[in-house]
C-alpha cells in the first residue's frame, strides 16, 4: 500500500528538530572545554565558541528546518510528497507466561 507524506507541521516538526540539533552539537561541548582550558591565548575564544554549539545549532537547525518544511509543502502541493509504501505486520506471539523447555 503506497502512501504520501504532503504536509509537514512546520512548528511541530521544527521543535523535534531543534532538540536532535541541540543534541547532536553536544559533541562540541568536551572540545571546547579542552580548547578553553588548554589552547593558547589567541584560540581560547573559539574553545568559547564549541562551548555554546548545541545552542548555536539548535538555532540554526531550527530556522533552517522551519525553511525546509515550507518549502516541502510548496512543492508537495504541486508535485506531490514524499511517496512510501507500508505493509501490515503481524505482532509476534507472545512468550510471556510460555515454560521454557
Amino acid at each position: 500500500m503506497k502512501r504520501q507524506i504532503r504536509r509537514i507541521s512546520i512548528l511541530q516538526s521544527s521543535k523535534v528538530a531543534t532538540i536532535l540539533y541541540a543534541l547532536f552539537g553536544l559533541i562540541y561541548v568536551p572540545i571546547g572545554c579542552g580548547m578553553f582550558v588548554f589552547a593558547p591565548d589567541d584560540m581560547k575564544f573559539l574553545g568559547f565558541i564549541y562551548f555554546f554549539m548545541p545552542i548555536l545549532t539548535a538555532v540554526l537547525g531550527f530556522i533552517f528546518f522551519v525553511i525546509f518544511a515550507w518549502l516541502y509543502n510548496v512543492i508537495a502541493g504541486w508535485v506531490g510528497g514524499f511517496e512510501f509504501e507500508v505493509e501490515s505486520v503481524d505482532p509476534p506471539a507472545s512468550t510471556i507466561g510460555t515454560p521454557v523447555s
